[in-house]
């Protein structure tokens, strides 16, 4: 049982809790997701089943989609409204288009402070636990990218953004920070993904749904590993390649289907009849092994 499950994710509860539903479903250890949603955030959750868990690597650095909605006047110590008011600032005033004008200042690469209340670790202690206990230490700034930052709707003090971003982004910080630019002060009070990748919310499945569903009826909502994968360039190649690559020997260009059209060092997928053999990235310039024009990352059996 290998492949995709893309949840949507109920509010309220963790992602971890999610794969911990499935593995009861499917009753199968091996489950994992493609990128962490806060408990109060809800939609699109890629899971990996089975084998498929030997891909989340490369799909937990895509590029996601929300929906989020802000409200005026509050700062909270967790940028959301889960957290405590910290302080307060007035926001009458505001009009749409001076907003409009703040907001596209967060476009492109940006600049944030990860949250207290994160998993990101610090000297291996994640932050969330020293927030708990009241610590707030000085964290870098890490940089992201907002390819996409338009204002859905505007009815003070609620400002509801479609967001689309690079991994690691924080949304509540980027409320946070909006705010400040707007010289008032602001937190995050609703967040649905709407898309993860190659994966939108009419890919996804409810929870409920898998929760009282026989895992062998579930098995059958399994995307398969080539369609999660399918946003990397993919390759048919020989029966002769498809030997040597079982034997953990890389093909060579002229072993393919179709001649390559990917750039140095991007990641592909090989395949025979459309069935995931590999995952490598394209390397024609080798030179600590001469073998072939692909550096294997992921090998699967043909079984």
């Amino acid at each position: 049982m290998d492949g995709f499950l893309i949840i949507d994710k109920p509010k309220g509860i963790t992602s971890h809790d999610v794969v911990r539903a499935v593995r009861r479903a499917l009753k199968i250890r091996r489950v994992g997701h493609t990128g962490t949603l806060d408990p109060m955030a809800t939609g699109v959750l890629p899971v990996a089943v089975g084998f498929a868990t030997r891909l989340v690597e490369y799909l937990s650095t895509d590029d996601k989609s929300y929906l989020a909605t802000m409200k005026l006047g509050a700062f909270t110590d967790t940028q959301d409204a889960e957290g405590e008011v910290t302080a307060t600032l007035p926001y009458d005033g505001l009009q749409r288009p001076h907003v409009e004008e703040v907001v596209e200042n967060f476009l492109g690469e940006i600049e944030q402070v990860p949250p207290m209340f994160s998993a990101v670790k610090i000297q291996g202690k994640p932050l969330y636990k020293l927030a708990r206990k009241g610590i707030e230490i000085e964290r870098e700034a890490r940089k992201v990218r907002i390819y996409r930052l338009e204002i859905r709707s505007f009815e003070p003090p609620m400002i509801t953004f479609d967001v689309t971003c690079s991994k690691g982004t924080y949304i509540r910080t980027l409320c946070r920070d909006i705010a400040e630019a707007l010289e008032t002060a602001g937190h995050l009070v609703a967040l649905r993904r709407i898309r993860s990748g190659g994966f939108s919310l009419a890919d996804t499945i409810s929870l409920e749904d898998i929760e009282q569903t026989p895992a062998g009826m579930v098995s059958e909502q399994l995307l398969s590993m080539e369609e999660g994968m399918k946003r990397f360039p993919g390759y048919e190649i020989s029966p002769l390649a498809v030997e040597r690559l079982m034997n953990g020997i890389p093909p060579v260009a002229s072993s393919l289907e179709e001649s390559p059209v990917c750039r140095e060092g991007e990641i592909v997928t090989l395949r025979k009849e459309d069935k995931l053999l590999a995952v490598a990235r394209f390397a024609p310039q080798r030179k600590i092994e001469k073998r072939g024009d692909f550096e294997l990352l992921k090998v699967f059996s043909q079984n």
